[in-house]
């Protein structure tokens, strides 16, 4: 998968993200949870674009350490919609699988580049 294709794979997470929340129930729990996962559902688009940017390979590296943490985080929250049973399983389950692959995605892309960048030195 290329950079452009990641960054359009992000994207439609974010829009994903922000589909399921307008689905949340209104409840204390419901609001304090969508608000989370807005904020790391949709840094993880934000934040690899600017990794996309990185003018180096160790700011490449810390780019896509935030963009992991975000989506680690995003997969959380969306964890906690599925036990805590706020959304039928059906309509999280896509959207934890992405979660899931995302970090796969980004726990190898970090460590493609730290090898790399270990080895260059």
């Amino acid at each position: 998968m290329n950079p452009e294709e990641l960054k359009d794979r992000t994207k439609q997470f974010a829009l994903r993200v922000l589909k399921l929340v307008a689905a949340m129930p209104k409840t204390i729990e419901g609001r304090a949870i969508a608000n989370q996962l807005v904020r790391c559902g949709t840094s993880v688009a934000a934040n690899y674009r600017a990794t996309c940017r990185a003018r180096s390979k160790a700011e490449f590296i810390a780019k896509i350490g935030v963009v992991l943490e975000e989506a680690d985080e995003a997969l959380l929250w969306l964890e906690l919609i599925a036990e805590a049973n706020l959304l039928p399983p059906k309509r999280i389950d896509p959207l934890l699988a992405e979660a899931n692959e995302l970090v796969a995605i980004m726990v190898a892309s970090r460590r493609s580049a730290s090898s790399n960048l270990q080895s260059a030195i």
